[in-house]
């Protein structure tokens, strides 16, 4: 018989999960080449024999998505698997018909075929869209496990962004961690405030392998996504958190719009900083399309080291999280809401971005008053020390999730904001998840 020539699109993460779960063993169907796309340079790698199996002796390439038309003539590839996040539904479809248009069929896999079964409690922390507070969410309800007694191990999506192979089964237990294994920006900022509060984070590419390794320590599993993925392990209990500041976007987003009909808890965050009327239009929502889940209302925290009168009056660079304000399309995070409490004076760092991170404001043109932290390479990192030390200001604001002083030396005066969550109003997710707590088994 033969083999069904298929192409799955990815981005370096759910791409290469269906791959191992649905696709790897099966002798029906062949893996011509993963595309790419969001994450630089991984278009010029391959999938590695030690990851793909014995049915793939040479691994698979990874080439970039624009060559997909191409490749499925070439290659005579009848069946495309869609399979990458945060992507607005009108794009899924222009996607779809540029697969339609070259012939092949256009596939996206449920979650039911692609998640894995856990025998530990799992709770899935997921969202609309990147950006959200996810973080926040998934640190809180490690805290209330730990409040409980209980050990929970943080499984994070994945960011295969360094050797592939190296990564099947990472475990971050401690700052020295992170920098044993050379971790990116990217994967600190998921990283970082986790281990800082004593969680146990795993993350790589085999999440057999991983999910191995967590059930081996964990009392409950908590499944830590990016972007607005759907969790690759099955949760009994499914939180996802919901942004007043892009109220719509819920039902707008692939597949963020997945998670919010399926979600057990809504989440609708920032609401101390959202206009009322979204949180209202959220919570309208939640009732039509999903109106079994429990929505709750949390605030997001926002804390400047030294206050706010560092900041008054002065003229600063603020330095927000890459994903959320690139390809999660905010124009501003929690940096920029600080600043401008503060009083301060926002500095436009675009004249001043150097290399890689030019090239990043050429490709996200929202971007006019904040400097995404972009690090998935040493030479990126290079470009965004350089970008920095170009600009001309009192105060660097760090609103990135990590330290950023310890991957870049910052010449000029560098203030730190860290946020978090807490609950407003009743239902809480304090009350949610130690209402679950009581229904799983103790050993």
């Amino acid at each position: 018989m033969d083999r069904v020539r298929t192409v799955i699109m990815g981005a370096a993460g759910r791409d290469f999960h269906n791959f191992q779960v649905v696709f790897r063993e099966d002798p029906a169907v062949e893996v011509v080449a993963f595309t790419a796309t969001q994450i630089p340079g991984i278009d010029s790698r391959t999938y590695p024999a030690a990851l793909a199996g014995p049915l793939y002796p040479d691994g698979i390439r990874i080439v970039p998505e624009s060559d997909l038309t191409r490749l499925i003539k070439d290659e005579s590839v009848t069946q495309v698997v869609f399979a990458y996040s945060d992507v607005a539904h009108v794009d899924v479809m222009h996607k779809a018909s540029t697969v339609l248009a070259a012939g092949a069929d256009f596939v996206m896999l449920g979650p039911d075929r692609t998640m894995l079964k856990s025998n530990k409690p799992v709770i899935s922390i997921c969202a609309v869209r990147t950006g959200v507070g996810k973080s926040g969410i998934s640190r809180r309800v490690w805290e209330i496990l730990a409040e409980h007694g209980l050990k929970g191990v943080d499984i994070r999506h994945p960011m295969p962004y360094r050797d592939l192979t190296a990564m099947r089964m990472e475990r971050y237990a401690s700052l020295e961690d992170l920098d044993a294994l050379g971790a990116t920006i990217e994967e600190r900022e998921e990283y970082e405030h986790l281990i800082e509060v004593g969680a146990v984070v795993m993350a790589g590419v085999d999440y057999a392998d991983i999910l191995a390794a967590a059930e081996a320590e964990a009392d409950v599993i908590i499944w830590d996504g990016g972007n607005n993925d759907m969790p690759f392990i099955k949760p009994d209990l499914e939180i996802v958190a919901l942004d007043p500041h892009r109220a719509g976007h819920e039902r707008l987003y692939h597949p963020g719009e997945t998670n919010f009909l399926r979600g057990d808890v809504l989440v609708i965050a920032k609401v101390d900083t959202a206009d009322p009327a979204a949180v209202a239009g959220l919570r309208d929502a939640a009732a039509t399309y999903n109106p079994r889940a429990t929505v709750v209302e949390a605030s997001s925290i926002i804390h400047v080291a030294g206050g706010d009168a560092a900041l008054a009056g002065k003229r600063v660079l603020c330095i927000e999280d890459g994903p959320t304000v690139t390809h999660g399309g905010m124009p501003y995070g929690a940096g920029a809401i600080a600043a401008k409490r503060a009083g301060a004076i926002l500095v436009d760092p675009r004249p001043y971005a150097v290399g890689s991170l030019a090239g990043t404001f050429a490709a996200w043109p929202h971007l006019t008053e904040i400097l995404p932290a972009m690090g998935y390479s040493p030479e990126q990192l290079a470009d965004l020390e350089a970008s920095v030390a170009a600009v001309p200001c009192d105060v660097v604001l760090v609103a990135t999730p990590i330290d950023l002083s310890r991957l870049i030396k910052i010449g000029q005066t560098s203030v730190r904001v860290t946020y978090g969550i807490e609950d407003r109003g009743e239902p809480t997710l304090t009350g949610i998840v130690t209402d679950f707590l009581k229904r799983i088994p103790r050993a």
